[in-house]
């Protein structure tokens, strides 16, 4: 009987006249298709709040302070908070980032700067040797390469002026988790493994992420944090006090003062977030919110879709050679604004409207060619070294009232520079790198820069990270978004934008969509697995040199259409989760 029925529904599905009339469809009655929507890869769908991150257990943490009442924001801090715990390569509360929000109520779009500021005692050429050189190893895996962290006082304050609940509530899963444990994923495991050199210089890393034999702990074993465990506790009772003026402040001012650091108890007690207007823009009849610098994220992402609106990209079809072609050399083009002109706001005047507006875009549209590459040495003359690495992480929320949050946060390298804080369990970022140590020289991310980001007392180094927030044609909030990625974030953001209204894809497919990448310098197209070798051929017929990478970024994205929510969780990295109610 069984083998009956497969048969007869064979016969439904592949012969749909001759089913048509052994049974008409009943009059009054519309035809349904089996599928409405088929895409190669479908989101999560839900009607409530979503929240999607590079880490499973932190994706958990945020959708349970949703169901406690919690809105986006106290759902992304809690997720800001866990990952230090779940992913301490990236995740952290000793480094920096940005934090674009939309709130329903009042239609209000803020943008949070909690990016990492050097210390007073900061100078120029501090990480310049002898002979006039960059001291990489200086400049990545010292003390002194630790910018005064942002993390702790712009996720609490996030928190604090637009949460609903008590910050007690919100930290209190990532205190669990490092208090109890977490089983160690294969993600984890082998970042650990492969991070053994780096960390190996830090005594209290080697304890908290290895065995007494140096073993990094296996897949299924149970990794606890108890003095991390401890700092977030202090953080839930007494705020970011405890971090900028309390016994953490403490800990890491002494540790600073004993190996050569330059942070102090008084650059901790001085740091600031600052609350900012995010940048705005449009790109065929959608509005944009991006971060402001020091981040230069949004002002190349605008700068890049002002641009790219003056061709028709789904008549060239999605990562044609044309299009790939026109993407590069507009990619360069902004690059090449960027590595030149940005900064810290604080320190440097801009002409952002410039930067901003349709018709500087206009002006480079027409230097573009779509069948030609324009060799990097016609926009600039500075040819820089690659040092390209890949880091930060990235997470979305949206809650059952419309409100989004997108943040991007990062100890810079994987690890940050490598050294735990002795008795807090903090890793310290590395992002001093991110100036430039010597005008003209790359720093890790590839990227070549100009005085204008320069190291300074109290300045915030210039950054890429792109949290975006997308409204849609009716100014409702419609897409969250971002990427880690270094200097590839900028640009796996805006495909994903691309993805979604030039290409019409679902957005867990505008998420796994092939990407490619070109920043000025080095002068190539990076392109990921999926790009066909014929399209290959054409970009090098082009002129363009062409370089395989196997994977770029993780926009760990959201999105509403005012029915639905939808997730998406970037399979280029093995333990992402988008995950609703």
């Amino acid at each position: 009987m069984k083998k009956l029925f497969v048969s007869l529904m064979c016969l439904v599905i592949f012969l749909p006249n001759l089913a048509l009339v052994a049974a008409p469809i009943p009059t009054g009655y519309d035809f349904i298709p089996i599928q409405e929507e088929m895409q190669i890869a479908q989101p999560v769908v839900a009607t409530h709040g979503m929240v999607s991150s590079q880490e499973a257990l932190a994706s958990q943490v945020g959708l349970d302070i949703l169901k406690q009442g919690g809105n986006a924001v106290d759902a992304a801090v809690a997720v800001g908070f866990a990952l230090a715990v779940t992913l301490p390569r990236a995740g952290n509360i000793g480094g920096g980032g940005f934090m674009i929000v939309h709130l329903q109520d009042g239609n209000k779009n803020i943008a949070i700067n909690y990016r990492e500021k050097a210390p007073a005692k900061a100078s120029k050429d501090m990480f310049l040797n002898d002979k006039g050189d960059v001291d990489y190893a200086k400049v990545s895996g010292s003390y002194s390469a630790s910018g005064v962290p942002g993390t702790v006082a712009g996720l609490v304050d996030a928190q604090q002026k637009y949460g609903k609940l008590k910050l007690s509530q919100v930290i209190a899963p990532a205190i669990k988790l490092a208090e109890d444990g977490i089983p160690v994923s294969y993600d984890l495991n082998q970042s650990l493994i492969t991070a053994k050199p780096w960390l190996q210089k830090s005594p209290e890393a080697m304890k908290i992420f290895y065995h007494k034999d140096g073993s990094a702990y296996a897949v299924g074993e149970i990794l606890k944090q108890p003095e991390l465990a401890n700092s977030l506790k202090l953080i839930a009772k007494q705020g970011k006090k405890a971090f900028y003026e309390g016994e953490i402040a403490q800990k890491i001012a002494d540790s600073m003062a004993k190996n050569g650091g330059l942070i102090t108890l008084q650059d901790l007690k001085n740091y600031n977030v600052e609350e900012m207007k995010p940048l705005k823009g449009t790109y065929r009849g959608y509005t944009i919110y991006s971060m402001p610098p020091p981040s230069s994220g949004g002002v190349i992402l605008i700068e890049l879709l002002n641009i790219l609106e003056n061709f028709p990209l789904a008549d060239y079809g999605n990562n044609s050679a044309k299009t790939i072609n026109l993407m590069s050399n507009a990619m360069s083009y902004a690059y090449n604004d960027r590595n030149s002109d940005l900064g810290d706001p604080d320190f440097v005047k801009m002409d952002l409207a410039k930067f901003l507006s349709k018709k500087y875009a206009k002006q480079i549209a027409q230097k573009i060619t779509t069948d030609k590459h324009i060799p990097s040495k016609d926009i600039s003359t500075v040819d820089p070294e690659d040092r390209e690495k890949l880091q930060t992480t990235q997470f979305s929320v949206v809650d059952k009232d419309g409100n989004m949050v997108s943040n991007t946060y990062t100890l810079n390298y994987s690890y940050g520079n490598g050294i735990v804080v002795p008795g807090t369990g903090i890793l310290l970022n590395n992002e001093m790198d991110d100036f430039a140590a010597k005008v003209g020289v790359a720093n890790v991310f590839g990227l070549v820069q100009g005085e204008a980001n320069t190291v300074a007392p109290n300045k915030r180094p210039l950054s890429s990270m792109t949290p975006t927030i997308v409204l849609d044609k009716d100014g409702k909030p419609f897409l969250a978004t971002g990427s880690p990625g270094g200097s590839r974030i900028i640009t796996t953001t805006l495909q994903v934008i691309l993805n979604i209204i030039d290409y019409n894809m679902n957005l867990q497919s505008a998420v796994n969509n092939p990407r490619i990448h070109s920043q000025l310098w080095p002068e190539e197209i990076g392109v990921e697995q999926g790009i066909s070798v014929d399209t290959i051929n054409l970009l090098k017929k082009m002129g363009n040199t062409v370089t395989p990478y196997a994977a770029m970024g993780a926009a760990e994205s959201v999105m509403s259409d005012g029915q639905y929510v939808y997730g998406a969780a970037d399979p280029r990295r093995g333990n992402a989760l988008a995950i609703s109610y």
